[in-house]
């Protein structure tokens, strides 16, 4: 009698990208960045190395990106977006993990950053998707007017 065959592989699930980002909303408008090679904003942050906490990816990035130190002990989860991902591959999908923290330095865009924007609810279309809905949520909570 021969081995069972192998099951006939089921249908892929979407892949996920998770992604950590950094929250800072200052006088009613959230900070975004545009980096190189996109046409939307997003907000600081990107993919985990490997053995990072949460806080560690976020605080690399940030300090990559717009270059300022997030303060340990001031890290607080605000939302974790699961959107579409903004230009990748059809089905794509993002797991957008935000923190919110007090940082020191100033906001300077660093890297692969071309600029940085401070974003109302009314501009929110200048982001990408997953972008537009932490948009649509600061809103709802009164954060963004």
């Amino acid at each position: 009698m021969s081995p069972n065959p192998s099951p006939a592989p089921s249908p892929s699930s979407p892949a996920v990208i998770e992604a950590l980002a950094w929250v800072h909303v200052h006088e009613g408008r959230l900070l975004c960045v545009r980096p190189e090679g996109k046409d939307r904003l997003y907000i600081p942050g990107g993919k985990r190395e490997p053995g990072e906490s949460d806080e560690q990816a976020v605080a690399r990035e940030t300090l990559e990106e717009v270059s300022v130190v997030l303060r340990p002990g001031t890290f607080h989860r605000v939302a974790v977006i699961d959107q579409e991902a903004h230009g990748q591959a059809p089905g794509t999908r993002v797991r957008l993990l935000c923190y919110g923290a007090e940082h020191d330095g100033e906001i300077v865009p660093d890297n692969e950053i071309l600029e940085t924007a401070w974003i109302s609810y009314a501009e929110r279309e200048r982001c990408a998707p997953a972008i537009q809905d932490l948009v649509e949520l600061l809103h709802v909570r009164g954060q963004l007017p």
